[in-house]
């Protein structure tokens, strides 16, 4: 019993920094990893969710940390994502608990292997300097989709934080480096905590595995946000992809078998 237990908090706290190295280095993405992880390793969806949540707020302030060094955020966007997003968390959390744990199993399973083949069609981002898009329709259009964002959030959780990141860029004019920022602050603690608010109060969280993963969450949020402050983004894409499309795979064949 010990020797298992041993190596469930080995396999958890590896699980945990090397989700979050890739998603504080990337912008995004420690629910294709640490989720379909969790479910896995025996947990039903929703809990599951609930506990990968929590501890991913750790790391929104571990990577917050690191980048508080460099960067700062601009009012008025951070204001726009957490107006627009909050609300469709909510609703998204709300909704999920209610959702078969098959069901919401199979669709995480289809949107990590989606988001794999996708990002390996497409070539990295470029860069953009910051400039909001000035249209008024535009702005409305950008809101509703971070409104999207945050329910897919708060239900599916899956490469929400990579979308958000990519949204960014693509429509309101931010570098990636600038977008990473604002993901991983503003979705890793603000988006996640709401999240794992509405779900705890549930019921819906593995506590016993959270100290492991909490720590995790820390060490590779400092880390991989050192690294996207450093490095290029060749080598975590691949290995985003490879990691996307294996991930999607085992859940969709859990499913069946």
């Amino acid at each position: 019993m010990l020797i298992e237990e041993l190596f469930l908090n080995l396999a958890l706290a590896l699980i945990a920094i090397c989700a979050n190295i890739l998603s504080a280095f990337s912008g995004g993405g420690a629910g294709l990893i640490q989720l379909p992880a969790l479910i896995l390793l025996g947990l039903p969806f929703a809990k599951a969710l609930a506990t990968h949540k929590l501890a991913s707020i750790a790391l929104g302030i571990g990577a917050s940390i690191r980048h508080a060094k460099e960067k700062s955020l601009e009012p008025y966007l951070v204001f726009l994502i957490l107006i627009c997003g909050l609300p469709g968390v909510l609703i998204g959390a709300s909704l999920v608990i209610y959702i078969q744990s098959k069901i919401a199993t199979f669709s995480l399973g289809i949107l990590t292997l989606s988001l794999g083949l996708y990002s390996s069609n497409k070539s990295p981002l470029k860069t953009k300097s910051y400039k909001l898009q000035s249209k008024y329709l535009n702005r409305v259009l950008g809101c509703l989709v971070l409104f999207i964002l945050g329910f897919l959030n708060g239900s599916l959780s899956s490469g929400t934080g990579l979308f958000v990141t990519i949204w960014l860029v693509e429509w309101f004019g931010l570098s990636y480096s600038r977008a990473i920022s604002y993901t991983l602050v503003l979705v890793g603690i603000f988006w996640n905590g709401t999240g794992a608010l509405v779900l705890g109060m549930n019921g819906e969280v593995q506590w016993n595995w959270l100290p492991v993963l909490i720590g995790g969450s820390l060490l590779g949020g400092y880390f991989g946000a050192h690294l996207s402050l450093s490095k290029g983004e060749a080598l975590v894409k691949k290995a985003f992809e490879i990691v996307s499309i294996g991930m999607g795979l085992s859940l969709i064949t859990k499913i069946f078998f």
